[in-house]
């Protein structure tokens, strides 16, 4: 219990693992993994709730709920992705044991299985279409034999041990992440800094759509609002005589067609090149855009 307070105040991150399936040895490696970067606790969950408890610091509780089954604590200061990496990367091959939840598909490959003959009515009992080849028993087709998920029953343990298959890898497993008193889910670890400013792109994005609809201006729809009332500006001054400063480069280019058309070919130059480099990059994922943008910019002033 005191250490586990201790690591408490030491530690400002916390990986909160599941050892189903892990033995002492496999165990080892990863404390050994990790030793520079992180700290493994396991003990009894009576304990760990009592400990926390008698904190009496209550961004310590958001910790209770996950504190249930076979549980274990991985305190670091470090980036918590890179422990992360670290302890789920250590897996051991295992044997299938009936009764166990299959953490993956198995498919038994067709082939010479290098059993006697006289064990072919236990494949047929599984329906296991078998022929006999140089005095060994054939599988003739790839068995899907469970999916991931299902449940492991004693004859599917048993012809995979007969086959001398281990078909299953077993490694710790974060189910959480605790941050200062916050608790979220592992896979945030795998968002980059792209995700989170495509998000926050977006967030913004919705703001100034909002903004603009309700009529309620904001910093997020205000240069859109600002567009918007420049664009009335030009329309009122392309349609009369009237004209100011800002309006005049764009009433000689619409008074001459020729170099109207030659700065249209450009842009269309420009935009060509543009996507060509886009599919060389082979960007997948793009910048959001606010639907207001096609109202507040200069688009539909050309279209017209």
């Amino acid at each position: 219990m005191k250490k586990l307070v201790n690591n408490l105040e030491k530690y400002e991150k916390i990986l909160l693992i599941t050892a189903d399936n892990i033995g002492s040895h496999h165990m080892q490696r990863v404390r050994v993994a990790v030793r520079e970067q992180a700290e493994i606790l396991m003990g009894k969950n009576t304990i760990i709730r009592k400990a926390i408890r008698d904190t009496e610091n209550a961004k310590y509780e958001s910790l209770l709920p996950y504190v249930k089954g076979n549980v274990g604590f991985v305190f670091t200061n470090e980036d918590a992705a890179e422990v992360r990496t670290l302890i789920t990367d250590l897996k051991v091959d295992a044997p299938a044991k009936a009764g166990s939840i299959a953490p993956n598909s198995v498919v038994v490959p067709k082939g010479p299985t290098g059993m006697d003959p006289t064990l072919t009515s236990f494949f047929q009992a599984l329906n296991i279409s078998t022929n006999i080849n140089r005095g060994q028993i054939n599988i003739v087709n790839n068995i899907n034999l469970v999916k991931k998920g299902e449940l492991v029953t004693r004859s599917h343990a048993s012809l995979l041990d007969k086959l001398g298959m281990k078909p299953f890898k077993y490694a710790l497993n974060v189910v959480a992440v605790w941050d200062e008193g916050s608790v979220y889910g592992p896979e945030v670890l795998d968002m980059t800094e792209n995700d989170f400013l495509r998000r926050f792109s977006q967030g913004v994005a919705n703001v100034a759509s909002v903004s603009l609809a309700a009529n309620y201006p904001t910093l997020a729809s205000a240069p859109h609002s600002i567009a918007y009332g420049f664009k009335n500006l030009l329309s009122i001054s392309l349609a009369t005589e009237y004209t100011f400063e800002q309006a005049k480069e764009l009433k000689e280019l619409l008074s001459d067609p020729e170099k109207l058309k030659e700065l249209q070919e450009k842009a269309n130059q420009e935009n060509k090149a543009e996507e060509e480099e886009k599919e060389e990059e082979k960007e997948e994922e793009k910048e959001p855009s606010s639907s207001s943008d096609s109202e507040g910019g200069f688009g539909a002033l050309f279209s017209e």
